[in-house]
């Protein structure tokens, strides 16, 4: 199954522009079936290859003059050394679109590309499929908790991988085996806690000091842990927006995972019905549809500022982000039934900051879609058009 992924029309707009481009991502996100897919008048070198990477680790400088241009490169965090000869070929060549960068440890990736190649890249992050990828492949099922459940990586769907196939292997080989390798965890037992107290807690304000004594661990493993599981493209933590507010507002981050599928798995949540019937239904709906804002962001590149904000007292908008100087406001709802006191964050908001607010919408897991007085109500299954 080849499903057409929208990060292609930019990664097409920025290869006129810069002479590198790289793709991060998670495990498993589909970069190496897209790189082969879509860059087909590429020239494909997997680094893995023991040969390949002998002859660049050996003689970089005929390597990089045998593929010369219009090389994907994928795993090339495997030649650390070879991001500055290839610095200095691009400097010398001009060519835009030289070389496509990808690799599955983002961690050294990054690393190579900030240290070598600053300022000659464009970056892009390819996450699981979003709605609108789902939607074009006729991949959506209609009912909200089905898909979450099933999650959103593209090997469950290519390869019709049972889910908690998939990320049961997907914990253990890909999770464990390497984060445990790039911080050196010594006990796995913990890091596994730990992951599973993050899933807990998805949704909800992070709270280092409390994760640290729970799994019995130190404040600063636990920050060196969240870390890592950000560079790899598991959770991600959405700032909050305090700008002319008072010291009244949460400074607190909120942390979500970048896969509902994978959250589902880690709560032991074995189908969509458990979803309607689960303590943790309003932080997954929550989870769904601010990592659909962070994948649209990314796959798009619309460089947008996502923000949540909340009080002291509680007051609360599930998400916030900015068009131009004013502020589009976002309540999210795990209900098929409207009532009128779920709007009561945004009118809170609205009536402190009225000059700031530009729209107010309630996303909720029904199909329709109504204008109300006090905000937009819209269907969960057309976020990526907000």
């Amino acid at each position: 199954m080849s499903i057409r992924r929208i990060i292609k029309k930019e990664m097409d707009i920025y290869k006129k522009k810069y002479p590198i481009l790289a793709v991060t991502g998670p495990r498993q996100s589909g970069k190496t079936t897209f790189l082969k897919t879509e860059f087909s008048d590429y020239i494909y070198l997997n680094m893995e290859n023991p040969d390949l990477r002998n002859y660049a680790e050996k003689d970089p400088n005929a390597f990089l003059k045998q593929y010369d241009k219009y090389i994907i490169l994928d795993e090339v965090q495997r030649v650390p050394f070879l991001f500055s000869y290839i610095q200095a070929k691009v400097d010398n060549d001009k060519i835009m679109g030289q070389y496509i960068l990808s690799g599955s440890q983002n961690f050294h990736l990054l690393q190579n590309i900030t240290q070598s190649l600053a300022g000659r890249v464009a970056l892009f992050k390819l996450l699981p499929f979003d709605l609108g990828e789902m939607k074009s492949a006729k991949l959506l099922n209609k009912d909200f908790a089905y898909n979450l459940q099933k999650g959103f990586y593209p090997a469950i769907y290519d390869r019709d991988i049972p889910s908690k196939v998939f990320y049961s292997n997907y914990i253990q080989t890909y999770i464990e085996r390497d984060l445990s390798d790039l911080i050196h965890v010594k006990d796995l037992k913990l890091f596994r806690n730990f992951i599973l107290l993050c899933a807990a807690r998805a949704g909800q304000l992070l709270n280092l000091n409390s994760m640290a004594n729970e799994c019995g661990i130190s404040q600063p493993t636990a920050k060196a842990w969240i870390s890592v599981l950000e560079t790899s493209y598991i959770v991600f933590q959405l700032q909050p927006y305090y700008k002319n507010f008072n010291k009244r507002i949460t400074k607190s981050s909120k942390l979500y995972f970048y896969d509902c599928g994978l959250l589902c798995h880690l709560l032991k949540i074995k189908d969509a019905n458990a979803i309607r019937t689960s303590t943790h239904k309003g932080n997954l709906f929550e989870n769904f549809v601010v990592s659909e804002f962070v994948k649209n962001n990314y796959h798009k590149n619309l460089l947008r500022d996502i923000w949540f904000w909340r009080d002291a007292v509680g007051h609360e908008v599930d998400l916030i982000w900015q068009d131009d100087e004013q502020l589009n406001l976002i309540e999210i709802k795990a209900s098929e039934t409207i009532m009128s006191d779920m709007f009561k964050g945004l009118h809170y908001f609205e009536k402190i900051a009225p000059e700031l607010v530009k729209t107010k919408t309630l996303i909720h897991t029904g199909d329709f879609n109504q204008n109300r007085t006090d905000a937009k109500v819209t269907s969960w299954n057309i976020v990526e058009k907000i």
